[in-house]
C-alpha cells in the first residue's frame, strides 16, 4: 500500500523487525491557525506538563498561550490548554537571558524594554511530539523543550555572556489568570523550589514545583513585587554554544512531591534520550490506531488528529498516588490515576466516546476520577481544571460518560456508586434545574440560555435513564425517561423549531432561527436552527414532534441549504464551519450528520460525512473549522473517519456514516495471555467515489444494522464494509 508497509515486510522477511514512526506523521502547528487554540509544545500522552511557549497577546485567539500570527515568547511555560475558548494556566513560566538590563514583566509588543520577552525565530521552529525548539533572536539563545509526565526538561544554547540567566516567572500576570501567593528559595547551589497559587478560570488553583539546572549558578535573585517572589533569575557564565538545562518537576500536593516525581522519573541529564522516550511514548499509543490510505495528507490530518485528542484529560496525581481533591485538600493514592482538564460539554460526544475504544484502561481511571470529584463536591464535574469546578458551559455534561461506562458494561468501576453520582447532579435544584423541576422546562424569562440548558439537561437525563435500565433500577428509568422529554414543550409545530418559552408559557414574540447573541440569548453559541437537533437521545421523540419521519427529513434537508447567516450584534466566534446552518465548528452540531443513518437514509449520511472530512479539516495551519476544545474537533475526525460515530449519550451503539480509509486497525484491548485484541474496518473497493456502504459482514457473517455496539468493538474482528457508488440500504 505504501513504501512504509513494503520496508515492514522486508523487514520480517529478513528475520528482523522494523517499528513504524507515526509522530513523522503529526504537525502539533496544525489548529494553531485560524481559531484553534492547540497547545504548541513539548509533552507525553495525557501528561501533567505541557511545555511550550507561552505569547505576549491574551487575546481569545491565545487562549493555548500560541497563535501562528504572532511570534513574541515570554518564557516556557509548563502548564497549557489545547483548543478551549477561554484561557489559564500558563504556570511555571521559563525564559533564558543575556544582559542585566531586564524588566521583569510580561511587556508590550514593539517595546523591547518592557518585558522579558523576545521575539522567536518562526523560519527555525521545529516541533513534533515530545520536542519543540526555537531561536530567540533578543538574547540569541536557542531553546529546547522536552518532556516526561510531571517533569518538562529544557536545553539552552548560549552565546558566550557573563549575564546569562535564566528566569523563573511565577507572575505571568495579565487578563487570563493573576497570582494570589507565590514562594520561591534556592536548594543547593543548582536548584530552586516553591509554588504558584493563582486565581482565573481555576478559581483556586495551586502548583508546586522542583527545579534543577545543570550547573550550580553563580547567583540566584528574588525579584519581588508588593513584597511577593513573582521572578528568580539564576545567574550563569557562559561560552559561546554552551548548553544548560534545567529540569523542572510539577505537583499539585507539595515540593516535596514535584521533588520525588523528578527522581522517578526523570533524574539524569541526557535530554536527547529524554525526547527518544516522549517520542516512543507518542508511537505506542499513536500505534493503537494503524490506518493504510493512499492519500498521505489524510495521514497526516488523521495523526494529528489522534495526537491532539490525546493532549487531555492531564495527569493529576504524583508519582505516589496522591492529589488534591475537588475540595482542595490532599489526599493519598486512591487506587488509580487521577486526572484534570475535563472540558465534558465537549468531550462528551466524541472524545469521550473515542477513549472507551481504543484508551479504555484510561477511560476507566477518567470515570473513577469523576466519581471522585462528585465525592468532594456533591456533584459529578462540569468543567473540571486543576482542582477546581469552574462550572463553564450548559447542563449536565459529567453523567454521559459515567452512563456510557455502565451502559458498554466497562469493569473496575463502582456503578452504586456512580449511579448515585449521576442521581444526585441531575437532582440538584442549581443552575436552571430547579426551574426545570418546577416548570417542566426552563423559562427564558427565569434564566439565561433556558434552551441550551434544558437540551442538555434532557439528553442526560436520557443517558441516565439508559443507565438505570441496564442496573434494573425501573423507577429511576421511567422517572428520567419522562423527564428527558422536556424538549417536547420547547417545539413550536408553527415555525418546527425548538426555541424560547417563558414562565407563563408562550413562545418568545420577534423569534429568528437564525439569531444568536454571545451575551444573553436562549441558546448557547447557537441558534434555533443548530439547537433544534439538539436530541440525541430521542431521535423517535423528535420526528413525532415534526409529525412524520417524511417531515423530519424534510426539514433537516433543509438545514444544509438555508443561507450561512448568522443574526445578531454579538455573535459568538464558536459558530463557525458552517454548510448552510450545519456549524460544524461548534459542537452541538456534532452528531446531526447521522440522523440520516438513524431514519433511514444512510446515503446522506455518508454524502455530509465525507464533505465535511474534506473541506472542514485539512493539514494547513488553520485546519480546523472550530476550537480544538480539548480533543473534541479532532475525535469527531477520527471516528467519522474510521466509518461510525457515537450519537446518543449513555448508549453503546455506534451509527455508521462512511469511512474514509482503506482500512483501520484498533487496538481495543488484551487478553489474558497479553496479546492484543484487534478491531479492524475494512472498506473494500473505497474510493471518493465509492463513498456509499452497499453491504457489511462482521466477522464473516452478513449484518443487517445500521449500527455497531460496543461489545463487538472491545471483542475484536473483522467489520467489512463494501463500497460502492450508489447510494444504498444494507439495513
Amino acid at each position: 500500500m505504501r513504501y512504509l508497509t513494503l520496508l515492514f515486510t522486508a523487514a520480517v522477511l529478513l528475520g528482523c523487525s522494523v517499528k513504524e514512526d507515526f509522530t513523522r506523521y503529526v504537525d502539533p502547528k496544525i489548529g494553531s491557525g485560524g481559531h484553534g487554540h492547540v497547545f504548541v509544545g513539548a509533552n507525553v500522552p495525557f501528561g501533567m506538563v505541557q511545555l511550550g511557549p507561552t505569547s505576549i497577546p491574551q487575546d481569545w485567539d491565545w487562549c493555548s498561550g500560541y497563535h501562528d500570527s504572532d511570534s513574541t515568547v515570554i518564557g516556557f511555560s509548563h502548564t497549557h490548554l489545547s483548543g478551549t475558548g477561554i484561557g489559564d494556566l500558563f504556570d511555571i513560566t521559563v525564559m533564558p537571558v543575556t544582559g542585566n538590563d531586564l524588566t521583569y514583566a510580561r511587556g508590550k509588543e514593539n517595546d523591547p524594554q518592557s518585558g522579558l520577552w523576545s521575539y522567536a525565530d518562526r523560519t527555525e521552529e521545529v516541533a513534533r511530539p515530545g520536542y519543540y525548539s526555537v531561536p530567540l533572536t533578543r538574547y540569541g539563545v536557542t531553546a529546547e523543550l522536552t518532556a516526561t509526565d510531571r517533569v518538562g526538561m529544557h536545553r539552552y544554547t548560549f552565546p558566550a555572556s557573563d549575564e546569562a540567566g535564566i528566569v523563573i516567572d511565577l507572575m505571568n500576570g495579565g487578563c487570563w489568570d493573576r497570582p494570589t501567593d507565590t514562594f520561591i528559595e534556592p536548594w543547593g547551589d543548582n536548584a530552586v523550589r516553591g509554588y504558584r497559587y493563582s486565581r482565573g478560570w481555576a478559581d483556586n488553583q495551586k502548583i508546586y514545583f522542583y527545579a534543577e539546572f545543570s550547573k550550580p549558578y553563580r547567583d540566584l535573585g528574588i525579584h519581588s513585587i508588593d513584597y511577593k517572589p513573582y521572578y528568580a533569575k539564576a545567574d550563569f557564565n557562559t561560552r559561546s554554544g554552551e548548553q544548560i538545562l534545567m529540569k523542572v518537576a510539577l505537583s499539585p500536593v507539595s515540593m516535596e512531591n514535584a521533588y520525588e516525581n523528578m527522581q522517578a522519573e526523570l533524574p539524569g541529564w541526557d535530554f536527547d534520550e529524554t525526547v527518544k522516550q516522549a517520542e516512543t511514548a507518542w508511537n505506542d499509543e499513536l500505534g493503537r490506531i494503524r490506518i493504510e490510505t493512499k492519500d498521505e495528507d489524510a495521514l497526516k490530518i488523521f495523526y494529528t488528529a489522534l495526537y491532539h485528542s490525546m493532549i487531555a484529560p492531564s495527569t493529576f496525581s504524583d508519582i505516589d498516588g496522591s492529589y488534591r481533591g475537588a475540595d482542595g485538600q490532599s489526599y493519598e493514592d486512591p487506587g488509580h490515576q487521577m486526572y484534570t482538564t475535563f472540558s465534558l460539554w465537549d468531550t462528551y460526544r466524541a472524545a469521550m466516546p473515542l477513549c472507551s475504544i481504543f484508551q479504555n484502561e484510561r477511560y476507566v481511571d477518567f470515570i473513577n476520577t469523576m466519581l471522585d470529584i462528585y465525592k468532594k463536591q456533591g456533584k459529578l464535574p462540569v468543567w473540571h481544571l486543576h482542582g477546581c469546578e469552574t462550572n463553564c458551559m450548559v447542563g449536565n455534561p459529567g453523567i454521559p460518560p459515567v452512563a456510557d461506562a455502565i451502559v458498554k458494561g466497562f469493569e473496575g468501576i463502582d456503578y452504586g456508586l456512580a449511579f448515585e453520582a449521576m442521581k444526585a447532579s441531575a437532582l440538584r435544584p442549581d443552575r436552571g434545574q430547579n426551574y426545570r423541576m418546577e416548570y417542566g422546562y426552563i423559562p427564558f424569562d427565569l434564566f439565561n440560555e433556558s434552551v441550551a440548558y434544558d437540551l442538555e439537561y434532557a439528553l442526560a437525563d436520557g443517558a441516565l435513564a439508559n443507565a438505570a435500565k441496564v442496573l434494573g433500577r425501573e423507577e429511576e428509568y421511567q422517572y428520567f425517561l419522562d423527564r428527558s422529554k422536556s424538549y417536547r414543550q420547547l417545539y413550536d409545530p408553527q415555525l418546527r423549531f425548538i426555541r424560547g418559552k417563558d414562565s407563563k408559557g408562550d413562545f418568545r414574540k420577534d423569534y429568528s432561527p437564525f439569531y444568536s447573541s454571545h451575551r444573553a440569548d436562549d441558546y448557547c453559541e447557537g441558534n434555533g436552527w443548530q439547537y433544534t437537533w439538539l436530541v440525541p437521545h430521542d431521535l423517535e421523540g423528535l420526528m413525532d414532534c415534526f409529525g412524520s419521519k417524511d417531515a423530519f427529513l424534510e426539514k433537516l434537508d433543509s438545514l444544509f441549504i438555508v443561507p450561512s447567516v448568522i443574526e445578531g450584534e454579538e455573535v459568538s466566534p464558536d459558530i463557525s464551519g458552517l454548510i448552510g446552518q450545519y456549524a460544524h465548528g461548534n459542537e452541538p452540531s456534532h452528531h446531526i450528520l447521522y440522523f440520516y443513518t438513524m431514519a433511514g437514509q444512510p446515503w446522506k449520511t455518508a454524502e455530509k460525512v465525507r464533505e465535511v472530512l474534506s473541506t472542514l479539516y485539512s493539514s494547513r495551519l488553520d485546519g480546523l473549522s472550530g476550537n480544538e476544545d480539548v480533543g473534541q474537533m479532532s475525535a469527531w475526525y477520527i471516528l467519522s473517519s474510521l466509518g461510525f460515530y457515537q450519537v446518543e449519550p449513555g448508549s453503546d451503539r455506534y451509527w455508521l456514516g462512511s469511512p474514509l480509509f482503506d482500512k483501520a486497525s484498533i487496538k481495543v484491548g488484551t487478553d489474558s495471555k497479553g496479546h492484543d485484541i484487534i478491531f479492524n474496518v475494512i472498506a473494500n473497493n473505497n474510493s471518493e467515489q465509492n463513498r456509499y456502504i452497499q453491504r457489511v459482514t462482521l466477522n464473516g457473517e452478513e449484518y443487517k444494522k445500521g449500527y455497531i455496539v460496543h461489545k463487538d468493538i472491545v471483542r475484536g474482528g473483522d467489520l467489512v464494509l463494501n463500497m460502492g457508488p450508489e447510494p444504498a440500504i444494507w439495513y
